[in-house]
């Protein structure tokens, strides 16, 4: 009796694991590599700031807290790459506020304002990256 209940259990639990196995949408090659660079450019530029803020501080005219908050912003978006690889749309919406976030702490540091508007171009790119289709359909498609 105890043969049948082990393996009744066993069964359910491998019923259990079909039921939630989901097949991972495919996206192109452009749009992961484009992520990834995304999260290895922004790590560099969070650590790149992190050791050198005291200098950037004192170059920029500014204060090691808007220095701490780029590192922050940095931080954010790997983490909303991150999210974007794993099909989540909130990583995107989440580059837009850290965008405007970053736009503003740069004009307010004092970045010319034309490198603080090329700073925005980045998210037209991500949203263009996301439209290549792979089969037929894009990335942005495959976000929920």
């Amino acid at each position: 009796m105890t043969d049948q209940n082990s393996n009744n259990s066993e069964n359910k639990e491998i019923f259990i694991e079909e039921q939630n196995f989901q097949i991972m949408p495919e996206r192109h090659g452009c749009v992961t590599a484009w992520l990834v660079f995304m999260i290895v450019a922004n790590s560099i530029l969070a650590l790149y700031y992190l050791f050198t803020s005291d200098k950037l501080a004192q170059a920029l005219h500014t204060s090691t807290i808007a220095i701490g908050c780029l590192i922050v912003l940095g931080i954010l978006n790997v983490v909303c790459s991150i999210m974007l690889l794993r099909w989540k749309i909130l990583g995107f919406y989440g580059f837009i506020v850290t965008t405007v976030f970053a736009f503003i702490l740069n004009l307010n540091i004092g970045i010319s304002p034309i490198s603080c508007v090329i700073g925005l171009l980045g998210v037209a790119i991500l949203y263009g990256i996301l439209q290549i289709k792979q089969n037929g359909v894009t990335a942005w498609s495959n976000l929920k």
